[in-house]
C-alpha cells in the first residue's frame, strides 16, 4: 500500500515538469511565429506604402507611365529609304559599339588588365582602320567614349576574348547602306547623333524619324540599276583620262525625276571620315573638294558649248533665226579689246546646222548679237540659271551670273558658255526643257505618281523644241558628238570643252569636258549630262581632252546599258525626221 502510495507520488511530481516544458515550447514557437507575421506585414504596409506615395506622385505630377502599342514597338527607329522600285538604299539595324567605361572594374586608376598600348595594338588586329595612337590616347585619358562605332558580331566575340572588362560593347541601333558608296550624293548619310546630312537623309530627317510616318519606306525617284551603270561609266571615264573628278545626272524629260545622280570621287555613307568631309587648307588650296562634295547640285562651271544650242533655240524662238539655209560669216570677230575666234578655222561662211555641228563660237556669237542681250537674258533665267538648282537637296551651288545689264560682249560669251557658271544640273534641266516641247521643271529626287508632275513653266515653242531635236541629233550623227551616237538609241547632244579660270584669265591646261545629250530624239525620255573636271590626254582619249573624245564615249556606253532598263530598246528601223536639214550639209546622206 505504502509502495503504490509512493509509486503514485512520483508519477505526480513528474507530470507538472513535463507540462511546464511543453507549455513553453509552444509560447515560444507562438511568439515567433507572432514575430514573423509582424514582419511580413510590416513589409506589405511598406510596399503598399510605396505604391501610394507612387500612385500619388504620378497623380500629383503630370508624368504618366509610358505605354506604347505593339505596332510602335515594331516600327523602326528611323524610316527606310528604297529607290524607285523598292531597292533598300538606307535601313536601320541593330549593331554594336565599343566603349570604353575605364570604372568597370572599380579602380579608376587602373581600368585595364592589360597597358593601353597593348590593348589598342590588340584592337588594331580586330579593326585595321583604327587610329592605334589616338585609341591609346583614350584609354589613357580615363575618360568613358566610343572607340569604335559600327561592331559586327563576329568582331564583337573578339573583343570579349580580349577579358578587358572596360572594353563593353553596348548594343544600340545603326543605320546601314546596303548598296555601299553607290547613290552617296544622294542619300547623304546620318551622324553619331541621329541626325541626317547632306542628301536626302537630310532632308527627309523629321519624316523618317516621326512616329507617324516611319513605318512606310520612302520611295525616291532613281533607279539602282541606271545609278550603278552611271557611276560606272563615270568611273571608267574619269580614271582612263586621269581627270581629278567626274559628275552625271539622267533626268525624265517629262517630269523632272533624276533616275541618277553621281559625283566622283565618291565616299561610304557606311564610314564616314572627316577626309570625307573637309581637306586640309593645302588641297583646298589647289582646288581640290572633299568626297562628300557634289558636283553636280553644288559645284559651278563654266560649261562652255553645251550653251550653244540654247542660244539657237532661243533665237529660233524669237523669230531671229528663220532661214537655216542662211550662212553667217565665220570669221574672227572683234569686240573692242577682245576677239572672239574657234578652236580651229571652220570655214569662211556656215549655216547654224554647220555651226552646231562643228561647234562655231563665233557664228553662235554673231546669232546672240542679233538676239540681242535682253532676249538672251531672259530667256536663261527662263531656264533657272539666275537661281540656285531646283532639287530638294541642300547643297546647291549658286551660279555666277552676269547680273542685270548685259553688254555685247557678255551676251556673245554667254551664247558659247563662257562668262556664266551653273552647274551641270542647270544644264540638264534646260537641256530637259529644250527637247520636251519647250517646258521647263524643277528636278525632284522624290519618286512621282503618275500625272503628279508639276506643271512647269514654256520657254520654247513646241515648234522650237522639233527643231532643236533635230539639229541635236545631227551633231550626234555628223559633228563633235559621234562617239555618243550608241547604235539604235537615237542619241542627240552638244559636246562642251571650256577652259578654267585662273589668276590672270583662263587655263589653257585645265579643261571641264560635258557632253549633254537626250535621248531617243524621235521622242525624247530622257537627258544625259556627263563631265569630267580637268581630263588628260591619254591613249584611252586618243592623247585629246577635249569632250568629243572623253565625255560623248562614256554617253556612248552608258545608252545602251540604261536605255532597255528604262524601257528605251534599240530600234534601227526609227529615227527623227532630218530630211529637211541634210542638204544644208554637204555629204551628209545616210
Amino acid at each position: 500500500m505504502n509502495l503504490i502510495t509512493a509509486n503514485m507520488g512520483a508519477v505526480s511530481t513528474a507530470m507538472p515538469r513535463a507540462s511546464v516544458h511543453s507549455v513553453s515550447a509552444r509560447q515560444h514557437s507562438l511568439a515567433v511565429a507572432q514575430l514573423r507575421v509582424l514582419w511580413v506585414a510590416m513589409i506589405f504596409a511598406l510596399i503598399a506604402a510605396a505604391a501610394i506615395l507612387r500612385i500619388g506622385y504620378i497623380g500629383l505630377s503630370d508624368t504618366g507611365v509610358r505605354t506604347a502599342s505593339m505596332a510602335e514597338e515594331l516600327l523602326p527607329p528611323r524610316g527606310e529609304l528604297t529607290d524607285r522600285n523598292g531597292v533598300p538604299l538606307a535601313r536601320a539595324f541593330p549593331a554594336y559599339a565599343l566603349w570604353y567605361n575605364p570604372k568597370a572594374l572599380g579602380d579608376p586608376d587602373d581600368p585595364l588588365v592589360k597597358s593601353a598600348p597593348d590593348v589598342a595594338a590588340r584592337l588594331a588586329q580586330i579593326f585595321p582602320s583604327l587610329d592605334v595612337g589616338q585609341t591609346i590616347r583614350k584609354l589613357e585619358a580615363g575618360r568613358a567614349t566610343y572607340l569604335v562605332r559600327r561592331v559586327l558580331p563576329d568582331d564583337a566575340n573578339r573583343v570579349h576574348e580580349l577579358g578587358e572588362l572596360a572594353l563593353e560593347l553596348p548594343e544600340e541601333t545603326d543605320r546601314h547602306y546596303p548598296q555601299g558608296s553607290m547613290g552617296a550624293h544622294v542619300l547623304g548619310y546620318v551622324n553619331t547623333d541621329g541626325q541626317g546630312r547632306v542628301g536626302m537623309e537630310q532632308v527627309l530627317n523629321d519624316q523618317l524619324t516621326d512616329p507617324a510616318r516611319r513605318g512606310e519606306p520612302v520611295p525616291l525617284s532613281i533607279d539602282m540599276r541606271v545609278q550603278g551603270a552611271l557611276e560606272d561609266e563615270l568611273r571608267t571615264g574619269m580614271l582612263s583620262t586621269n581627270a581629278k573628278g567626274a559628275a552625271g545626272i539622267i533626268l525624265d524629260v517629262d517630269t523632272g525625276e533624276v533616275m541618277a545622280l553621281a559625283s566622283l570621287p565618291e565616299f561610304d555613307p557606311n564610314k564616314v571620315s572627316s577626309s570625307d568631309l573637309v581637306l586640309p587648307k593645302e588641297r583646298m588650296e589647289r582646288g581640290d573638294v572633299p568626297a562628300s562634295f557634289n558636283r553636280v547640285t553644288n559645284q559651278v562651271y563654266e560649261l562652255g558649248s553645251t550653251f550653244k544650242p540654247l542660244a539657237v533655240a532661243a533665237a529660233i524662238d524669237a523669230g531671229t533665226v528663220r532661214d537655216f539655209g542662211r550662212r553667217y560669216n565665220a570669221r574672227p570677230i572683234k569686240v573692242g579689246r577682245f576677239e572672239i575666234t574657234d578652236s580651229h578655222f571652220l570655214g569662211n561662211h556656215l549655216n547654224v546646222a554647220e555651226s552646231l555641228i562643228h561647234s562655231s563660237n563665233t557664228v553662235t556669237a554673231r546669232i546672240a548679237d542679233e538676239l540681242g542681250p535682253e532676249k538672251m537674258r531672259q530667256t536663261m533665267m527662263d531656264l533657272g540659271m539666275s537661281e540656285r538648282p531646283y532639287i530638294e537637296l541642300p547643297a546647291r551651288g549658286h551660279p555666277i551670273w552676269p547680273g542685270k545689264n548685259w553688254p555685247r560682249l557678255r551676251n556673245m560669251t554667254v551664247s558659247y558658255g563662257h562668262g556664266i557658271a551653273v552647274t551641270p544640273l542647270h544644264l540638264a534641266s534646260a537641256y530637259a526643257a529644250m527637247v520636251n516641247g519647250g517646258v521647263w521643271r524643277p528636278a525632284t529626287l522624290r519618286k512621282l505618281e503618275p500625272g503628279a508632275a508639276p506643271k512647269g513653266r514654256r520657254v520654247f515653242k513646241a515648234s522650237t523644241s522639233s527643231r532643236m531635236r533635230q539639229l541635236l541629233r545631227m551633231i550626234a550623227v555628223y559633228g563633235t558628238g559621234k562617239n555618243a551616237n550608241a547604235a539604235g538609241f537615237r542619241v542627240g547632244g552638244k559636246t562642251g570643252s571650256a577652259e578654267k579660270p585662273g589668276s590672270g584669265g583662263y587655263r589653257k591646261t585645265s579643261l571641264v569636258s560635258t557632253f549633254a545629250a537626250a535621248f531617243p530624239m524621235d521622242k525624247p525620255r530622257f537627258v544625259v549630262i556627263a563631265m569630267l573636271d580637268e581630263p588628260k590626254g591619254t591613249t584611252a582619249s586618243s592623247f585629246q581632252r577635249t569632250a568629243s573624245w572623253n565625255a560623248a564615249p562614256i554617253v556612248g556606253r552608258l545608252v545602251p546599258r540604261i536605255g532597255p532598263v528604262m524601257g528605251v530598246r534599240p530600234d534601227m528601223s526609227r529615227d527623227i525626221d532630218m530630211s529637211d536639214l541634210e542638204p544644208l550639209l554637204p555629204g551628209a546622206r545616210r
